[in-house]
């Protein structure tokens, strides 16, 4: 999908919503868990109810992965379920040497349709190349996430010493920078605008005045809004840009909206909610 018909998408349905299917066979209600494929009919059913209100879905996979051949099965089944109007991602956050990383962007950009992956950084840009290699598909790269232990290495200073000579006189100077401000300020030199996102959490949102400073006109993916806190105001005053720009993903405020068997109409409710307050920041624009 290119950048051109997620923003068309995006205005048409004046949403940026997009739903985490992070789906836990133990925590679907007890009527699916028996089902043969409860999984897929999970998702199936939350598809259905949430599609008019989003433009995009997450799957995350290590909720799939981790039950083996017939979770593997399920996601495949999910991501070809999902409308082909819809942003497909994969929460996957794979990257390794390049020719590893090569395999993974066949698994998820080949072997199975999505158009995005989420990617770690933190292994350079050799890492990250293969996946940016595939026409209109999208590299999201982990820059601020939003849970806690950001603080052990993304929100760590870091000193960059600039050494130069002016008139025959050496000079050095001193730089400091959280570890992620590097990491945008680097990678965002390895794709372009039409093929690399970020991922910034909503729980951060003080720096995303900061944030816009140093990648003013990629899109963002946006984890953190409900169960984690994250504000949907804060994110929209602080990051949205003339073409949106912004993808916030909302997972278990929507998908376990209800225990019952009306879940997939309460997932529904709360999706159109999200839409809602959305179309609000959108005309502001």
């Amino acid at each position: 999908m290119t950048r051109e018909q997620l923003v068309i998408n995006i205005f048409s349905k004046n949403s940026y919503l997009c739903v985490g299917l992070d789906t836990d066979i133990n925590k679907i209600p007890v009527h699916l868990q028996s089902h043969p494929d409860a999984i897929f009919e999970f998702n199936k059913q939350i598809i259905d109810a949430t599609k008019d209100h989003c433009v995009s879905y997450k799957i995350n996979t290590a909720f799939y992965e981790a039950m083996g051949l017939p979770g593997w099965m399920a996601m495949k089944k999910t991501v070809e379920y999902i409308p082909s109007t819809h942003f497909k991602i994969a929460d996957a956050k794979r990257g390794d040497i390049g020719n590893t990383s090569s395999q993974y962007a066949k698994a998820f950009f080949e072997a199975l349709p999505f158009d995005a992956i989420t990617v770690a950084p933190y292994m350079g840009e050799d890492s990250v190349t293969p996946f940016l290699e595939y026409p209109g598909k999208w590299t999201i790269l982990l820059g601020l996430t939003s849970n806690s232990g950001a603080a052990d290495f993304e929100l760590k200073k870091t000193v960059t010493i600039d050494e130069a000579l002016d008139e025959g006189i050496h000079l050095s100077k001193k730089h400091t920078a959280f570890l992620y401000e590097t990491v945008l300020e680097t990678a965002r030199a390895w794709g372009n605008q039409e093929n690399l996102m970020f991922v910034i959490g909503a729980t951060k949102a003080t720096e995303f005045v900061n944030v816009r400073s140093i990648i003013p006109e990629n899109f963002l993916l946006v984890p953190g809004v409900g169960f984690q806190g994250g504000s949907l105001a804060d994110v929209s005053k602080y990051g949205l840009i003339k073409d949106c720009g912004l993808l916030v993903n909302v997972s278990r405020a929507i998908i376990y909206a209800s225990e019952k068997e009306d879940f997939a109409e309460e997932a529904g409710a709360i999706a159109a909610q999200y839409q809602k307050e959305m179309e609000g920041y959108l005309r502001n624009l």
